[in-house]
């Protein structure tokens, strides 16, 4: 018997089936191809051309089978349209027709039945396409309301249909498109996108298509020199003298390599992602070859090297866009003035005299930044002059780094009365920095997945270098009253720069970073002729930039031992205070996270009684303790309390309490529990800390093994992180404990949380039951890819009395309260509790005593529960 016929339909569906097949092979094939291939920006390429062309000749294919009217055409739109596509990015096409009524979308039913078929296929065979239907004219009035449209309707390519239809559609577009508007617009774009994106290459987890320094930085250039005719190609782009042959090269090079990994990106996730997201980078890393060493993380060595492509596109865009503005506006030939035999001032921006300036002076590439900071007005670098610095970069080998004209030029570069943030920010943009200090050249764009820094090493410097010269600007004064202070008595600003500069220098290099900087430090002086005291001071900055922190955060400043110890480390008050000044910038310069008010009162009280007693005040208990009590009385009277209110609690106190408490919470203390001393109920006291962040919380309450695990378990639950915990036990055996905590809702809400406080966490402490299990918060996602390996050290202090727990961990919601149930369940005392949160890093230490601790097997059974809650 004869086959029967297939209905249209029918055929329909097996059209559609076989080319579903095929489409779905053609593309893991060639996926599968560049997966197998060695990552080289050529891999990438023909990847990308070729998934353009698979799907070119399955979108004609789909095109013939839909029996679309001959006047209709298809166009290919936006990235699809420069003949390249990732593996998983849209398919972005325009189905176009004439300006003819009879080809209207909306009247023709036939012609809408096709492009809804068109469409429904091409969903089916599985193309994420992102289609448009418009007239000529549609297209011309759409383009003009919206650049994006018209950005994409710039890079449109015919794939098949009506031929004449494009080309008249090309026509016209060409002739209505302004290129001085669309440059101004998509300049505003790319500074919005900019400022989106971080504004800057060396995001955490950087968009390699989006940020800046990324694939779109470059799309931008060739846009706006596509609209204003210069060409669209680099090679084209050259041949019109509008870029060198050497940028040319470095365009394509650094192209290749965003787009490389973009691709292996996108084949690593499986899906469109563009996001260099902490969970896809170490695999992305892997499908590179790269491999973790002693010192450096896979993903590192990866971001190392997106962030040097990054950051030479940044300065590539940053020459183009100002060159094809200036012929764009015409305003190559502004009238310039003259500052020197070497430069000019061109419309506020600094412009070389010659092309081949620095070939023919190289003393001239330092001078730059020293001329621009030096001339008024002044407010940038040209076009011409950015070009001439990324071309000269070869002329800064060992002869110019030994240059005793060029040591000159830069030690005067910092000993500027202003301008050393900005020109050190240009020197980096311009790779000058790093090619001048070859250590430098070894941090830039090398990233810390620490959990605590947020900018590559060599960002976060510049950083530190731009909040220490913000001490010594008065506009600045109002952010650190106290830093400001300091710094207008400071002599010798320039000092401090150095030291900002190579605080971190040595970072990745394996062993201590400190000494291996001081080091490098050390040298850099005597090469450059710092006098030796000044040199001295650079290198104990550099050397000892972490150990001032580390013990106002971790340290029990009211031991007269430990202040000791830190006057013999700094010898002076000029040490102190320089100390003290970088401290402050470095810590401001990881994270916005990371600084808070309490960090910047425990800094400056350890700076204040370190200063006394280098002043030859020997630390004297007895009457600092004095001194104290009287000023708790006076602050007492100011409150109208009864004189002798506060013996019966005083009493029962400590000289400890009072070594560790300042006058106003001692007032504080004894305002609150005059009435109460002798109380069953625990009492629960808050207020808004006076240090001006969050809140401070009183807990007066017989004292109990689970006293501390109960507070703790209650801030948890309540949503407050702890800052900071004094714990100190009366003779009568109570419990007075002094915590800083703070919420997200403090700020606005801090009279209803000291009454919540108030009152729920007495509920808690009356709780008799066992210890709540600790809630199991979610972690971050970098706490995720890049964990802290948690650590336990229990060591005695210097008298053999008291014992110093350090605990190092990533973060997590219920963590201290984790650390508190296991203290309680082997009845340790607390005596003290410092608390650190270093971003997604905690490092907290505990002063506490015990007998289980007189045991060595009771030790390590304690160290393993520690380990087991951290884990």
């Amino acid at each position: 018997m004869p086959a029967p016929l297939q209905s249209p339909a029918a055929a329909d569906a097996v059209e559609v089936a076989v080319l579903r097949q095929l489409f779905r092979e053609g593309k893991a094939s060639l996926i599968q191809a560049f997966r197998e291939a060695r990552p080289t920006a050529g891999a990438a390429s023909r990847l990308l051309k070729g998934l353009a062309r698979h799907v070119d000749g399955t979108l004609q294919r789909l095109w013939e089978a839909a029996y679309l009217p001959k006047g209709a055409a298809l166009i290919a739109v936006g990235g699809y349209g420069r003949g390249e596509l990732f593996p998983y990015s849209d398919v972005d096409v325009l189905v176009l027709l004439p300006d003819d009524r009879s080809m209207q979308h909306d009247a023709n039913a036939a012609l809408k039945s096709g492009i809804e078929g068109f469409i429904t296929a091409c969903w089916d065979i599985g193309l994420e396409i992102g289609s448009s239907v418009r007239t000529i004219g549609e297209c011309l009035e759409e383009a003009e309301r919206d650049v994006t449209v018209q950005t994409a309707l710039l890079e449109s390519r015919f794939l098949c249909g009506a031929k004449p239809v494009f080309a008249q559609f090309r026509r016209v577009f060409a002739q209505r498109l302004d290129p001085k508007a669309f440059l101004r617009a998509k300049t505003l774009e790319m500074r919005q996108r900019h400022q989106k994106y971080e504004d800057t290459p060396y995001s955490l987890e950087p968009n390699c298509k989006e940020s800046p320094g990324g694939l779109r930085d470059l799309q931008v250039v060739l846009w706006v020199a596509r609209a204003a005719g210069l060409g669209k190609t680099w090679s084209e782009l050259a041949a019109k003298g509008l870029v060198t042959p050497f940028e040319a090269r470095q365009l394509q090079r650094n192209e290749g390599t965003l787009k490389l990994i973009r691709a292996r990106l996108h084949m690593v996730a499986g899906r469109r992602e563009d996001r260099l997201v902490f969970d896809l980078q170490t695999a992305v890393a892997e499908s590179f070859g790269y491999q973790p060493t002693r010192v450096r993380r896979a993903s590192e060595a990866l971001m190392h090297r997106y962030y040097w492509a990054a950051k030479a596109v940044s300065q590539l865009n940053q020459i183009l866009m100002l060159n094809i503005e200036e012929v764009i506006n015409g305003t190559q030939d502004l009238p310039m003035r003259p500052i020197d035999d070497q430069f000019l001032d061109r419309a506020g921006m600094l412009e070389v005299a010659g092309d081949d300036l620095y070939e023919r002076d190289r003393h001239a590439i330092l001078r730059t930044f020293l001329v621009y900071q030096q001339t008024p007005g002044v407010k940038g670098l040209s076009a011409r002059t950015l070009r001439a610095l990324y071309n000269a970069r070869e002329l800064m080998d060992s002869e110019f780094r030994r240059d005793p004209v060029n040591r000159r030029t830069f030690l005067e570069i910092l000993r500027q009365p202003l301008g050393q943030t900005h020109a050190f920010r240009l020197m980096n943009q311009t790779s000058v920095l790093g090619r001048y200090l070859w250590v430098f050249r070894r941090i830039v764009g090398r990233m810390q997945h620490d959990l605590f820094h947020v900018y590559t090493v060599d960002q976060h410097i510049l950083m530190v270098l731009r909040n220490v010269r913000r001490f010594f600007i008065p506009e600045h004064a109002h952010e650190y009253p106290f830093c400001s202070q300091l710094a207008a008595q400071f002599e010798s600003p320039y000092v401090l720069y150095i030291a900002a500069l190579f605080h971190d220098v040595a970072k990745g290099r394996g062993g201590d970073h400190s000494e291996l900087g001081a080091m490098e430090a050390r040298r850099f002086c005597r090469d450059h002729g710092v006098p030796r005291e000044d040199a001295r001071l650079v290198e104990f900055l550099v050397q000892h930039h972490l150990t001032m922190s580390r013990i106002a955060q971790k340290e029990d400043l009211s031991d007269p031992q430990v202040i000791e110890n830190f006057v013999r480390i700094v010898g002076s008050a000029r040490y102190l205070t320089a100390l003290y000044l970088l401290t402050v910038a470095d810590i401001r310069g990881t994270s916005p996270k990371v600084w808070n008010a309490w960090k910047g009162k425990l800094l400056e009280d350890l700076y204040r009684i370190t200063l006394r007693a280098l002043g030859g005040a020997r630390p004297n208990l007895d009457t600092e303790i004095e001194a104290r009590k009287q000023e708790a009385l006076q602050d007492l009277a100011l409150h109208s309390q009864l004189p002798g209110t506060q013996d019966p609690l005083w009493k029962t106190l400590e000289v400890s309490y009072f070594a560790r408490h300042e006058a106003g919470d001692i007032a504080w203390h004894a305002r609150s529990l005059w009435r109460h001393v002798n109380t069953d109920r625990p009492v629960v006291k808050a207020r808004p800390s006076p240090v001006g962040e969050g809140l401070q919380v009183l807990v007066y309450s017989p004292d109990r093994p689970d006293l501390f695990a109960r507070i703790c378990g209650y801030f948890d639950s309540a949503g407050f992180s702890i800052l900071d915990a004094k714990i100190h036990t009366t003779r009568a055996g109570y419990a007075l404990d002094t915590f800083q905590v703070v919420s997200p809702y403090a700020e606005h809400h801090h009279r209803d949380l000291v009454a919540l406080v108030e009152a729920q966490l007495v509920r808690a402490l009356e709780d008799t039951g066992p210890l709540p299990e600790p809630s199991r918060g979610r972690l971050s996602r970098r706490v995720k890819s890049f964990p802290v390996q948690p650590r336990v050290t229990l060591r005695p202090d210097e008298r053999a009395q008291r014992w110093l727990l350090s605990v190092s961990a990533s973060d997590r919601t219920g963590l201290l309260y984790s650390i508190a149930r296991v203290l309680a369940k082997y009845h340790i005392n607390l005596q003290l509790a410092k608390v650190t949160t270093l971003g997604e890093r905690v490092e907290d230490t505990f002063l506490i005593d015990g007998p289980a601790l007189q045991q060595s097997k009771t030790q390590l059974e304690l160290e393993s529960d520690l380990l087991d809650a951290l884990a």
